[in-house]
Order: structure tokens, then sequence, then C-alpha cells
């Protein structure tokens, strides 16, 4: 899966409705446009691709009194806060994607309830485990991985980061259930958006096409 439909779609659920430019502004605040593909190109082009699929609707908002053009705003449908939701699921418990993917899905995980977080985490370790134990089955030699001269570290590597996905993945689990974090039904959680008006200490500053839109 791609992280920059789950970052769009949440950005967008977070203000309720928003132009192009405030969610460009939103996911470079969280430093996207450096673990991601969230370049401004993408985030235009995925507003757009997500206004046409149904799971965006378009608001087209008459120009501003100083002259300004006019600009498309936008707000999940019902359709779209199903897919954000089985979005956000999937990254959390797939554990063969891109590094993004998963921190997408832990930068929305309050938006789930505590529980189904918990769940949905443990489900992720189970997968590691059962991938880990099914290479280590089927393709370290005998005498380890060293027997294969340098192409060991391969599977060195592999086995390496499975554990430490466990090993992090673990230690949220125990965070989350010991009272971290506001969760949904829980109360006001933290909120991680730039008010109207508020610099964006970590804007890129790079003009593109739909930043007017």
């Amino acid at each position: 899966m791609s992280a920059i439909r789950l970052l769009v779609l949440g950005a967008v659920r977070q203000h309720g409705r928003a132009h192009g430019y405030q969610i460009r502004n939103d996911l470079e605040f969280w430093g996207a446009h450096e673990w991601s593909n969230a370049k401004p190109g993408s985030i235009y082009h995925a507003l757009k691709q997500l206004a046409k699929q149904g799971e965006l609707l378009a608001h087209e908002v008459a120009p501003s009194t100083a002259g300004g053009p006019p600009r498309t705003e936008y707000e999940l449908t019902e359709a779209g806060t199903a897919e954000y939701f089985r979005l956000l699921r999937e990254s959390l418990v797939a554990y063969d994607q891109k590094a993004d993917v998963l921190t997408a899905g832990v930068g929305f995980i309050v938006d789930l309830p505590r529980a189904e977080a918990v769940e949905l985490l443990k489900e992720r370790v189970r997968a590691i485990e059962g991938w880990r134990a099914s290479v280590t089955e089927h393709y370290v030699p005998e005498d380890g991985p060293e027997q294969l001269g340098h192409i060991g570290e391969i599977m060195n590597l592999w086995i390496s980061q499975a554990d430490s996905g466990v090993e992090w993945t673990r230690g949220f689990i125990a965070r989350i259930e010991a009272g971290a974090h506001v969760f949904s039904g829980e109360g006001d959680p933290f909120v991680g958006v730039l008010a109207d008006g508020e610099e964006n200490p970590y804007a890129t500053d790079v003009s593109a096409e739909g930043d007017d839109d």
C-alpha cells in the first residue's frame, strides 16, 4: 500500500474540511516529505484522485475579497472515512511494507479505540514472528547463514530487522496498555496540526502547482 492515501485522508479528517495547501502544510509540519512520498505534487494529485473516486468531497470556494484565486476545499465522504480506517488498520498490521506506511499508521493510531490499537499491534507481532519462523526454517543453513559467505549477511539483516520490529512493537503495546496517549472515545487527543495563520517551521517554501487550488 502507498502511505500517501492514508496521509492525505488522515490530514483532511483532522481538519474536517481543508484546502490542498493546508494539507501540504500539515504534512510538511509532520516531516512527511522527508520520510514518505508525500511531496507537493503527490499530495495534490492524491486529493484530486480521491475526489474522483468519491472518497473526498470537493467544494469550490469563492475568491477572497483581497483578490486571491479561488480554492477547492475537501472533506471526507462516508466512503472516504471507511477507506481511511481500512488503510489505518492495514498499516498497523502489515509488516512487509515500506517504513512510511507504519510511520503514517502510528501518526493516526489514536483515531482508534485503545483496545483495538493494542490488538492490531499484537497481530503485527504475530505476523512478524510467523515470517521469521518460516524464513529461518527454510533458508538458514544448518551451520548458520555464514556458510553462505557474505550472502548470509542478508539473512542476518532480515532477522535483525524482524527482531527489532517485534521489540519496538511490544514496547509500544506496553506503553498503550499502561495508559499512554489519548485514544478515540477517551477525550481530546493530542492536536498535531497547525492553527490558522501559525507559521510552519518545517515548510519547504518550494512553490508547486496546486498551491493556489
